[in-house]
C-alpha cells in the first residue's frame, strides 16, 4: 500500500471537509441555537448529521449516487426539505425573544436537530454525489478499511467545528445583550428561512 499516498489523500479530505463544514448554513444556525442552552449541543448534531452521511457515504460506495442525481430526487428533496427549514427559521425568528425561557423555536433534541437539517438540504446530497463521489472513489481505491476511515475523518470534522460553535456560543451568552441575543437569534432563524426558500426554488429553476 502506498502509505505516504493515502496519508496526503487523508490530508487532502480534511482540508476539504473543514473547508465545507465552516461555511455558513442550516446545521451552523442550529448550532448556534442550540449551543445557547448546551455546550454538547454541536457533539449531538453531528451524531445526528452522521446518522444520515454514514448510511449515504455506504451507499454511494456501492453505487447508488446517480440515483442522488436525479432531477426528480432532487426537486422532492429541496420542496420538503425547505419547506422544513422555513418553518423551522420562522419559529425561530418569531421566539427569538423568549429563548431563555422556552426551547418552542427549536423544540427537537439536538440529535434531531441534525438528521433534520442534514436530510432537508438537497444540496447536501448533490455534493455526496459529486465532490463526495470522487473522493470516495479515491478511498476505495486503496481498500475498503480506506474509506471506513475517510468516513470517519470527514465525520470527526464535523464534530470538531460543531462542538467549536456550541462551546463559543454557550461560554460567551452571559456577555450577550438582550439586543445582541435578539440579532443573533434573528440572523440563525434568516438563515434558515433563506435556505429553505433557495431549496425549494433551485431545483426547479
Amino acid at each position: 500500500m502506498d502509505i505516504a499516498g493515502l496519508l496526503g489523500f487523508y490530508a487532502l479530505v480534511a482540508f476539504i471537509s473543514l473547508s465545507g463544514v465552516m461555511m455558513p448554513g442550516p446545521v451552523f444556525a442550529a448550532t448556534v441555537a442550540k449551543g445557547y442552552k448546551d455546550k454538547n449541543a454541536g457533539v449531538q448534531i453531528a451524531l445526528g448529521h452522521g446518522v444520515v452521511e454514514f448510511p449515504l457515504i455506504g451507499a454511494i460506495g456501492l453505487g447508488l449516487g446517480s440515483f442522488f442525481e436525479n432531477r426528480g430526487v432532487m426537486i422532492a428533496i429541496g420542496l420538503v426539505g425547505g419547506a422544513v427549514l422555513v418553518y423551522i427559521g420562522y419559529n425561530m425568528i418569531m421566539m427569538r425573544k423568549v429563548v431563555d425561557e422556552t426551547e418552542e423555536y427549536l423544540p427537537y433534541h439536538p440529535i434531531i436537530v441534525g438528521i433534520l437539517t442534514s436530510v432537508s438540504n438537497p444540496y447536501f446530497f448533490l455534493w455526496w454525489a459529486t465532490v463526495g463521489l470522487v473522493l470516495i472513489a479515491l478511498a476505495l481505491g486503496f481498500g475498503v478499511l480506506a474509506l471506513i476511515l475517510f468516513a470517519v475523518i470527514h465525520w470527526v470534522c464535523d464534530l470538531l467545528w460543531d462542538y467549536f460553535v456550541s462551546f463559543t456560543v454557550f461560554k460567551s451568552k452571559r456577555l450577550w445583550s438582550e439586543k445582541g441575543h435578539n440579532v443573533v437569534f434573528g440572523i440563525c432563524g434568516a438563515i434558515m428561512v433563506i435556505f429553505g426558500v433557495w431549496f425549494i426554488v433551485s431545483p426547479v429553476l
